[in-house]
């Protein structure tokens, strides 16, 4: 099986990622902005830890930096830290400081990750980036009525970068897939305790992206829902 690096693994969805891929036989590194919580989810989950504060960019491709030199490239990313954007935070409410805090952790991170781990993922032809993202990053559909305008904005980049690089690597033809998934409303530090679904009900779809069959002519680059493509 294959090496797994996991952001947000020690709380939440991405605990509930990692528990998954260690149960599919996967070595799993998780990667923890509190080292406090990173400690407490080692010892549960049997895994080593890195940290980094993913609000700084500068962090986020030392981080990717580390992670390869410390472990080797890896078969699976998922990326599955994030931030709510304050419940006010409309267009034109949003101070530069929240639209750069949101933006930096939901977007920004994300894409020096997807850079700095996804080439040689890429040219290894074997590598599979799983983002989560949202609904609310839709521009179709339900939900997409304004407000948490940081948030939504942060999370239609996501779906549009995952876009542009399955596009950039052939859909999936030579070996690497990238993917993006809405866990929909789970009960996390995020969500809140009465969200409708659980925590591993949200990151099913997650551990299926990183583990399923893939045969080219597959969808790959798309924005995934309870296993089934969300148009966006």
């Amino acid at each position: 099986m294959g090496l797994a690096f996991v952001t947000g693994a020690s709380r939440g969805l991405g605990r509930e990622v990692a528990r998954g891929l260690i149960a599919a036989g996967h070595e799993v590194i998780g990667i923890s902005m509190d080292a406090g919580r990173a400690s407490a989810a080692a010892s549960e989950l049997g895994i080593s830890f890195e940290t980094a504060d993913l609000a700084d960019v500068h962090q986020a491709r030392s981080l990717s930096e580390r992670l390869i030199e410390k472990y080797g490239v890896p078969q699976i990313v998922v990326l599955a830290h994030g931030v709510m954007s304050e419940k006010m935070a409309k267009t034109l409410r949003t101070t530069d400081a929240e639209w750069a805090r949101v933006m930096n952790i939901n977007l920004n991170s994300v894409f020096t990750l997807v850079n700095g781990l996804g080439a040689p993922m890429a040219e290894a032809r074997n590598g599979r980036i799983i983002i989560f993202s949202a609904c609310l990053g839709r521009m179709s559909g339900p939900g997409n009525a304004g407000g948490l305008a940081p948030y939504r904005i942060s999370k239609a980049g996501v779906n549009a970068l995952v876009r542009n690089l399955a596009h950039e690597t052939a859909h999936g033809a030579r070996g690497f897939l990238i993917d993006a998934i809405c866990p929909n409303h789970s009960r996390t530090d995020m969500g809140g305790p009465d969200a409708p679904r659980s925590a591993e009900e949200g990151a099913a779809t997650a551990i299926w992206l990183a583990t399923r069959e893939f045969n080219v002519g597959d969808k790959t680059g798309v924005l995934w829902e309870d296993y089934e493509e969300v148009p966006w």
